[in-house]
């Protein structure tokens, strides 16, 4: 009789519940361990594309995925006092992105996953994992309540802040690459009376933005980013504090964007960094997700990657037999390169998205009206797929 192999999955996000899906398809039993004690909800926007749209399918999580999408939204560019500067229809804006691409909040996507995960494997929250030991058979976790779990794989799902990396390769500091802004990002009570329903409306002056996202009455995200040359400082004095200060000097709804992130119980606030290592696996622990390859945020394809990679590496695994470390290692050459193209647009983007002077806004918006104008998108329908 041929023994089922064991995981050990410590990290319930995207990356984390999809690499137990995928594991859970091909015979294996994994196990997930959480050091929250619950499911984080909210959270910021993403598109799910190319690798991860193509490894939903395969998931079998593609439909409940639709079912999120919140579709085309208008696009609404305003001044600092809220009168509008220019506006896109969103079907205009969603032809830039094509058919195969789903707007999502990522706490959507995660209760996607754990719904369909979570009658078929052991998740447990609360969970803090204080130690890896691993020989050429096995890996041993031991967690801070002192249960010890072993399994013959260990895959560390646990986001930018990785406790799984810094027991393999060490401190964050050595391998995360500040890219000098910070980002939060929060679900609002209710939508300011001047914005737009069912719109993404931003506003940017040199340095900063800010962008407020409606999709219904119930679902509102506020999404600020501003630069800075020492994001340890904005971090460290929070965000209400570091928000206030950055945006205070402002009007429109700012006053009540900022009085609503006092009222909020759950802020995503984290400087703009991506994560670089020379490799993402050391014999059967490997990493996954953020916590291998962080993308900026601004490279959109950060959620595609965690499902797509969770997704090719379960299918490694189907065919590795006992050569678990070889491939781990053949994964990771086969991944790295999308990897490392996505940090690179997402550096990219980030220049874009948060303009420095008034000359780099108005390079960012000219051939943003342009091609998200009517006659370009009638042009792009016009064009073969």
């Amino acid at each position: 009789m041929i023994r089922s192999r064991k995981a050990i999955i410590v990290g319930a996000g995207i990356a984390g519940l999809a690499a137990a899906l995928r594991l859970r398809q091909i015979g294996w039993e994994p196990m997930v361990f959480e050091r929250a004690p619950a499911r984080r909800t909210g959270g910021y926007v993403l598109h799910l594309s190319g690798l991860g749209y193509e490894a939903a399918e395969r998931l079998n999580v593609l439909a409940e995925l639709r079912d999120r999408h919140f579709g085309a939204t208008d696009l609404v560019f305003v001044k600092p006092d809220g009168r509008q500067r220019f506006s896109a229809a969103g079907r205009d804006a969603q032809a830039l992105l094509g058919e195969r691409n789903l707007n999502l909040l990522r706490g959507d996507v995660e209760s996607v996953l754990y719904e369909a995960v979570r009658d078929q494997v052991d998740i447990r929250f609360g969970a803090d994992l204080q130690t890896i030991e691993q020989d050429a058979v096995g890996v041993r976790a031991v967690f801070a309540d002192g249960n010890t779990e072993n399994a013959d794989l260990l895959v560390g799902a646990d986001g930018r802040h990785s406790k799984v990396r810094d027991l393999l390769f060490g401190p964050e500091e050595d391998f995360r690459r500040d890219l000098d802004h910070v980002v939060a990002a929060f679900m609002l009570d209710r939508l300011p009376a001047s914005v737009r329903e069912r719109a993404f409306t931003s506003l940017a002056t040199p340095g900063r933005t800010l962008s407020i996202l409606n999709l219904d009455e119930d679902r509102t995200a506020a999404i600020f980013a501003y630069r800075t040359s020492d994001p340890a400082t904005e971090l460290a004095s929070g965000p209400v504090q570091a928000l206030s200060s950055r945006y205070g000097d402002l009007g429109w709804v700012v006053p009540d964007l900022l009085d609503q992130l006092r009222r909020s119980e759950s802020v995503h606030f984290d400087s703009g960094s991506e994560i670089s290592l020379g490799r993402w696996s050391r014999q059967r622990v490997v990493l996954l997700g953020d916590a291998a390859w962080l993308m900026p945020i601004y490279a959109g394809y950060g959620a595609s990657l965690a499902i797509g990679g969770a997704d090719r590496l379960g299918t490694m695994l189907a065919d590795a037999r006992d050569e678990i470390p070889a491939a781990l290692h053949t994964w990771e050459t086969a991944l790295r390169p999308e990897a490392r193209k996505r940090q690179k647009v997402g550096r990219r983007n980030t220049r874009w998205q948060i303009p420095s002077t008034p000359f780099h806004l108005l390079l960012r918006d000219v051939p943003l009206r342009i091609a998200t104008s009517t006659p370009a998108a009638r042009l792009r329908r016009l064009l073969p797929a």
